[in-house]
C-alpha cells in the first residue's frame, strides 16, 4: 500500500502542470524581441485604466473604428479598429520612450475598457523633419490627423503595437480586426467614413 505523501505527491502533480503551463508565457508571447518584451511587462499595469488616469493619460472620448480597408498615401488601414485612446501629452516630445507611450489603447468590453496595446505618436514639428524610430521600426507617416477625433492640421508620426490583443495582420499594422467598437454606441466614430 502506497503512503498518503506518497499518493499526496501523485494528486498534486496534475495541479503542479496547470500551474506552471499557466505561468509561462504563451509561444507568440516568448518570441517577442527583448526590447518589446521589456515594454509590454512595464506597460502591463495599465491593464487598469484607474492607473493610466493616475498617470496622466486622459481620454479621447472615441472608440475609432475603420468599417473597411482605407489607404492613405503610403499609408494602409485594414479593416478593424484602433478602440479607445488615452492619450498623454506630456509623453509628447522629440524622443520616444518604449516605457513612455504617447498613447495607451482600450477596447470596450460591457463596463470595462481592456487594454489592448500602445501608440508612439510624434507631431511633425516635433520630428524636426527625420522620421522617428522605436522597436527597430520607423513610425508611419507624416499623415494629416484624424478628422473628426485630430484636427486635419495636427500633422504626424505614429506606430501602434498591439501587446496585449494578437492583430491578425500584425503587431505593429495600424488596425487590428481582433478589436471591436461598439457598433451604433455614439462614441465609435468610423473613420473609414471620414476618408
Amino acid at each position: 500500500m502506497k503512503s498518503a505523501a506518497h499518493r499526496s505527491r501523485f494528486m498534486l502533480a496534475p495541479v503542479a502542470a496547470v500551474m506552471l503551463l499557466a505561468s509561462s508565457p504563451s509561444s507568440a508571447e516568448s518570441q517577442l524581441p527583448a526590447d518589446l518584451a521589456a515594454a509590454k511587462a512595464s506597460l502591463a499595469k495599465y491593464a487598469d485604466p484607474i492607473v493610466a488616469l493616475q498617470n496622466g493619460y486622459y481620454s479621447t472620448l472615441a472608440c475609432v473604428d475603420f468599417s473597411s480597408d482605407v489607404k492613405e498615401g503610403d499609408i494602409v488601414y485594414p479593416k478593424g479598429a484602433m478602440g479607445v485612446h488615452l492619450i498623454n501629452t506630456a509623453n509628447i516630445g522629440p524622443t520616444l520612450d518604449p516605457e513612455k507611450p504617447q498613447i495607451l489603447l482600450y477596447e470596450p468590453v460591457g463596463d470595462k475598457l481592456v487594454l489592448t496595446g500602445a501608440e508612439w505618436f510624434m507631431p511633425v514639428e516635433v520630428a524636426g523633419g527625420n522620421a522617428p524610430s522605436i522597436f527597430g521600426k520607423t513610425l508611419y507617416g507624416p499623415m494629416d490627423g484624424h478628422e473628426p477625433i485630430m484636427p486635419k492640421a495636427a500633422r504626424h508620426y505614429d506606430l501602434h503595437v498591439w501587446f496585449y490583443k494578437e492583430n491578425p495582420s500584425g503587431i505593429f499594422i495600424s488596425t487590428n480586426s481582433a478589436v471591436k467598437c461598439p457598433a451604433g454606441a455614439s462614441y465609435t466614430h468610423d473613420l473609414a467614413k471620414h476618408h
